[in-house]
């Protein structure tokens, strides 16, 4: 009975860890098991690792200390719940930028969440610095999915350096090497982000060997590619008659797209933070489905649902960008955005060639372009020359009526 209660009272806190692998996570383990937790490394992967990385991180883990690791496949998740609306709504950040990063911390941290709730851990803990967005996105989702946690974010709260982390390691028999590296990048199944050195400074031009996926110009495949891209409700489906899942068709468009280099872009931006953040990207799959998705609306939305369309789609990208995606008025928005995809099916043939994205064709079985009524700029079916001069008399009255009161009152005045 002794033993019992003495095993209680030294039996350790819980703490589950999202892992990376990269210095801060890996710091992490080895400080909060030193501090006296149980260490549960958990890795979700939204299409950043081979699965021989998979495996190095989780020998990395238990090497560290962490009692367990766990490897999640978060892709699937990342497509249906987040990729899938960026590609409806158009969503482009700034007119350029895909969000790629910003899904895979929601999916992220509500996979992590979930695993704390079957693990029934005490702790969450994340390696963010406080000098990101991700600390942000990663903090509302998990005390909007488990308030009764406490966060730990060492990093962050205890303000450890780089260099006093590597140092941390290599005191206790972890020797790291802190590389002097001259980016950041981030990849995922919705692309890749690249920061450091020329993105710092706004006229700056990151090198073309900064781009891990895209090729560079002089190796680019010269001969054009032209495929068949099938969506439903606005949700790519095949391509070239081949079914896919929606993974599967975004690992083929950025393998495809990687050969051409498109999909290479800079953003600046507003952080979530208030400062001004710029970076590179390269996102071949987000440039050819969005490109295509939209092409494809203009054919069958009228020209009010695509004005109401553009402005939420760019609303809803922004609230998932800047942490809201645990708002209702997030659901709200994808309410909207599924109704508006109802018709939103068909097929587009694109054509990838040169760093370019041409979308050479487009077909629905709700083509609102009907030669039956009338071809622009020819002839007309529903209606007469003389509608045709009523309709002109009236269309621009409010701009004629202003410009007659702007003559009188000019008028008056001489």
């Amino acid at each position: 009975m002794t033993e019992k209660n003495t095993d209680l009272t030294t039996a350790k806190p819980k703490v589950v860890l999202a892992f990376s692998g990269g210095l801060d996570t890996s710091f992490c383990i080895l400080y909060l098991k030193n501090q006296g937790y149980d260490v549960i490394s958990v890795t979700v992967d939204t299409g950043g690792f081979s699965q021989g990385e998979l495996s190095k991180l989780d020998g990395r883990s238990k090497e560290l200390g962490a009692i367990q690791h766990i490897t999640l496949d978060g892709k699937t998740r990342v497509f249906d719940d987040h990729i899938a609306y960026l590609v409806k709504g158009n969503v482009l950040r700034g007119n350029v930028y895909p969000l790629c990063v910003g899904a895979e911390r929601v999916v992220q941290a509500r996979m992590i969440a979930e695993i704390c709730t079957e693990l029934g851990a005490d702790y969450v803990a994340h390696g963010s610095t406080g000098a990101g967005n991700d600390q942000i996105r990663f903090d509302v989702a998990l005390r909007s999915l488990c308030p009764h946690l406490t966060i730990l974010a060492p990093v962050r709260d205890e303000e450890w350096t780089r260099e006093a982390s590597a140092q941390y390691l290599n005191k206790h028999g972890f020797p790291v090497t802190l590389e002097t590296k001259d980016y950041s990048i981030n990849e995922g199944i919705w692309g890749v982000t690249i920061g450091g050195k020329e993105t710092h400074d706004s006229w700056e031009v990151p090198p073309s060997n900064a781009y891990p996926w895209t090729k560079p110009v002089e190796k680019l495949t010269q001969e054009a590619w032209t495929g068949i891209l099938s969506f439903k409700a606005g949700v790519i489906t095949a391509i070239d008659g081949q079914n896919m899942s929606g993974v599967e068709a975004v690992e083929f468009l950025n393998k495809k797209g990687s050969e051409y280099g498109v999909g290479r872009g800079i953003h600046v931006g507003d952080t979530i933070i208030g400062i001004k953040g710029r970076i590179a990207f390269e996102a071949p799959g987000a440039e050819i489905l969005i490109k295509a998705h939209r092409e494809l609306e203009k054919l069958v939305l009228t020209r009010w649902q695509t004005m109401l369309k553009e402005q939420l789609g760019t609303f809803y990208g922004m609230l998932l960008h800047e942490a809201h995606y645990f708002d209702p008025a997030m659901r709200d928005l994808e309410a909207f955005i599924d109704s508006s995809q109802e018709r939103v099916e068909g097929e587009v043939k694109i054509t990838l060639q040169l760093g370019h994205v041409l979308i050479t064709g487009v077909r629905s079985p709700y083509s609102m372009m009907n030669t039956a009524v009338g071809t622009y700029g020819e002839q007309n079916r529903m209606w007469t020359a003389q509608d045709a001069k009523g309709f002109c008399n009236l269309y621009g009255m409010q701009s004629i009526l202003s410009t007659l009161a702007l003559q009188s009152a000019q008028e008056e005045q001489k």
